[in-house]
Parts: structure tokens; sequence; C-alpha cells
């Protein structure tokens, strides 16, 4: 099961403490709860990396960070979730975003798009909030998905689990 498998390679809140450079995000973020792998903390922790992830800010981690204390979200997994839009990703994520906000918003400035820093600073005054409001409709949407999914393969794994049991009792019996 991949909960096992990840158990492993999560760090244990009691060895984090020792980190003093952990220490400026006080002590909630120490609560076990917060490290335990269970399907609502997976499927929270999914929905607000995923979110996170399609915004484009600097910190995207420490926000999936902290926004996961109140959420009741897995840490780890929330701010691992992040780095689906990493330096390779990021240009076709964002720009996917900002043709869904031009549609919402009604922006044109993609016609003559070009992929380079050069053209985005250029037009940065008119490509922010198209650019704003389509990564957080895709990253609610996206986030969403992604909630509803885990908690629909995690059920499905479970009653699998059950049927698999229930079969080797018969075999025994």
């Amino acid at each position: 099961m991949p909960k096992r498998f990840l158990q492993k390679y999560i760090p244990r809140p009691e060895k984090l403490r020792e980190n003093k450079a952990l220490k400026i995000l006080g002590s909630k973020v120490y609560e076990p709860d917060l490290w335990h792998m269970n399907r609502k903390s997976i499927a929270k922790a999914c929905w607000n990396g995923l979110f996170w992830a399609a915004i484009p800010m600097p910190l995207q981690m420490l926000a999936a960070a902290l926004l996961a204390i109140p959420l009741r979200a897995n840490i780890p997994l929330s701010i691992a979730m992040v780095w689906i839009t990493n330096p390779i990703t990021m240009p076709f994520v964002f720009y996917f975003n900002y043709l869904i906000g031009s549609l919402f918003v009604g922006d044109d400035s993609d016609r003559d798009f070009h992929l380079s820093v050069e053209w985005i600073w250029a037009k940065i005054e008119h490509i922010w909030l198209p650019l704003y409001t389509g990564s957080v409709i895709v990253g609610m949407v996206v986030g969403l998905l992604s909630y509803i999914a885990v908690l629909v393969l995690w059920r499905m794994h479970v009653i699998k689990r059950w049927k698999n049991r229930k079969q080797n009792r018969k075999k025994k019996s």
C-alpha cells in the first residue's frame, strides 16, 4: 500500500523539532494529526498542494504548509504536491491558467504571445489579472477533483482489501 511506503520517507515531527530553522513556524506544525496519513488528511493535502501549485507566487510550499494547519491536512504531502509545478512544467501550467483566466476576464493579450521573460515583464500589467483569475479557478477545480479522486480511490482500495480478506477466510475454512 502506498501509505506504508510513504511513511518510511516522511520525517517524524519529533525529528523536526530538533531543526532550529523550523522553530519560526510555531508548535502547531508538530501536532501528530498533521503528519498522520489517513483518508481525509491525504485528500485535503492533495487539494491544498495542487491549489497552491497552480498559483504563480514565491514560497508556494510555505503557503501550502501554513494552510495545511487549519485544514488539518497532511503537511508533507501538501508540500510535495506543490512540486507538480516545477521549473519544467511551470510555463505550460501558468500559460494554461492564463488562457482559462482570459476566458473569464476577456483579455486578448495572448495573440502575440512569446514565451520569454522579456515578453512577460513587458505585458505583466495586462496579463496579471487573467493569470491569477485562471490560476485560482484551475487550482480550485484541480484541487477539488484530486480531493474527490483520493476519497474514491481510497474507498475502492479498502473495499478490495475487504473482499480479498473475505476470500482468504473462505479458502481457509
